[in-house]
């Protein structure tokens, strides 16, 4: 509308002669004091010192890193001194936003006064400890988010919301369905409705799935300690039941190795079930044992973020205030403890080698022969078993403790899943690299021009794109393949999406797609019908 034909008068405006912005300050007629953040609390001033609920409140919404929040009490007095807030009027303003977003973790949510202050004193007297412990809990076995594992002849895919799928061989009733019946089509376990499932662990003919609520379910062979492959179990459970044994601990993660399953609580401390002779894991029990027992020696008051689990022997990922550093316990064969010997340790020891390579781990894989591990600052290690190259660097040899992986000197890698003889790596962006034993059609490479060539099953000695993957435009973050060695071996890998894509083997339906009469894997990535976003 034009302004002349308004009812409403027209704005005037007058030209305001150039000067400097201080000056036009000094002259208004609303004069005021300058505003510093810190100041002398002098009259007018707005120092944040005097308002620290507004810095709280920045620095709990921006999610900063616990290594930010130390390096603020460092270089700052202000974020040194006591804030005089509750719950604690001597922590500092970093150690508030620490613990409130501490808060904010569901497995932190539900602990009492005195097991906070537990968990604090155990990860080194420190709320941003704390916190760098939980986060990376949470970072490296992707708890509460969407995962699917893809286990011996079966699968179990998690969505983001908590719900469970399964598909694929169900001799023993480990699909949960209340069958025993072979299934290749995805289904939701009805029978968990209402309970929100955010970890999952496969075995052969068993599966393990925990809540939010730190609850373990278990079905399929009932055993915990039974052997991967052989006589099976007297009983067999085909719907999903509580753990009794474990009620009363707070857990957030299983795993599953041949005669032995582990889990980790909410504390970081690690417990196991069977498999635990004086020569294993520290403890004296039978197969059949249902009991947990806390495993002993130097992890008793380490706190433990997350534990993988291949053929005899167990890996975990210790937080202390010094930093990351990984343990391992059980079988020697190959070297791959570790610790450049080739004999069994019954109690956790540490893996020195990462101090050598001053490197950081920030994830763990435990594959049935080798071992893989991802630094913080992207390198990866590998050690085990080398046969067909299953740990990258160009040849079959063994390696008795950790070797970065040059191959990949160019790559972030984020995330590395290992299986019988074969390594996946995530990088940064999204792509995926694959390596060692290509049975199955399980590495990826296996492409229209491979498969003229007659090698669509060759091994790859070093890391290589696994091209089929990136020519889906979908950025990768999560790999999981079979981790077995008496079973074919499938693959699958988890967009940003929520999408989900297997390739390998499917003779039992573990892809979750439908082959046809004659066919028995999937050399391309073929999408899931499920939704996991």
């Amino acid at each position: 509308m034009d302004a002349s034909t308004s009812q409403t008068s027209s704005v005037q405006y007058h030209n305001i002669a150039e000067q400097p912005i201080a000056a036009t300050i000094v002259n208004s007629t609303f004069q005021r004091q300058v505003r510093h953040c810190f100041g002398n609390a002098t009259p007018g001033e707005f120092p944040l010192s005097a308002n620290p609920s507004i810095v709280l409140h920045v620095l709990t919404g921006c999610n900063l890193d616990p290594q930010d929040l130390a390096t603020l009490e460092a270089t700052c007095s202000f974020f040194r001194q006591p804030a005089n807030f509750a719950p604690d009027n001597e922590l500092s303003l970093a150690e508030l936003a620490a613990l409130d977003m501490c808060r904010k973790r569901a497995i932190f949510k539900p602990m009492t006064q005195e097991q906070c202050h537990d968990l604090k004193q155990k990860c080194g007297g420190s709320w941003k400890l704390v916190l760098r412990f939980l986060l990376a809990g949470e970072a490296c076995s992707r708890r509460e988010k969407s995962h699917a594992v893809a286990g011996p002849g079966h699968s179990i895919a998690v969505s983001s919301k908590g719900g469970v799928y399964s598909f694929g061989s169900n001799s023993s009733g480990q699909l949960g369905n209340g069958t025993t019946e072979e299934e290749w089509r995805p289904h939701p376990i009805r029978s968990l409705q209402g309970i929100r499932v955010i970890q999952a662990a496969v075995g052969a003919g068993r599966t393990m799935l925990i809540s939010d609520t730190g609850k373990v379910y278990a079905f399929g062979k009932e055993s915990f300690g039974e052997a991967e492959y052989g006589v099976q179990g007297s009983k067999v459970v085909t719907t999903p039941q509580l753990v009794e044994s474990l009620k009363d601990i707070f857990v957030v993660q299983a795993a599953i190795g041949n005669f032995f399953t582990a889990v980790l609580s909410r504390e970081g401390r690690v417990y196991t079930f069977s498999w635990g002779n004086e020569t294993k894991l520290g403890h004296q029990t039978e197969q059949a044992d249902l009991e947990p027992r806390p495993l002993l020696g130097a992890l008793e008051n380490i706190p433990v973020v997350q534990i993988a689990a291949g053929y005899c022997y167990l890996l975990a990922l210790a937080c202390q205030p010094s930093g990351m550093s990984v343990y391992s316990v059980g079988c020697g064969l190959g070297g791959k403890l570790g610790h450049g010997t080739r004999t069994d340790e019954k109690v956790p020891r540490l893996i020195e080698q990462f101090q050598t390579l001053n490197i950081q781990p920030a994830v763990v894989a435990a594959g049935a022969w080798h071992a893989a591990v991802v630094g913080k600052d992207g390198r990866v290690c590998t050690w085990g078993w080398g046969r067909y190259g299953c740990l990258g660097h160009g040849n079959e040899d063994c390696e008795s403790a950790p070797k970065v992986v040059e191959a990949l000197s160019n790559v972030k890698a984020v995330y590395v899943a290992t299986g019988d003889y074969t390594t996946f790596v995530v990088s940064d962006d999204g792509s995926v690299y694959s390596f060692g034993c290509g049975e199955s059609s399980s590495l990826g490479h296996n492409t229209a021009a491979a498969e003229a060539q007659g090698n669509r099953h060759s091994n790859v000695l070093f890391p290589e794109v696994v091209t089929s993957l990136k020519q889906l435009n979908e950025r990768v973050v999560q790999i999981s393949l079979t981790n077995s060695i008496y079973w074919n071996a499938h693959t699958f890998a988890l967009t940003e999406s929520g999408k989900l894509y297997a390739f390998g083997a499917g003779d039992k339906g573990q892809l979750g797609v439908e082959l046809s009469a004659n066919q028995t894997e999937r050399a391309i990535p073929e999408w899931v019908d499920i939704d996991l976003s």
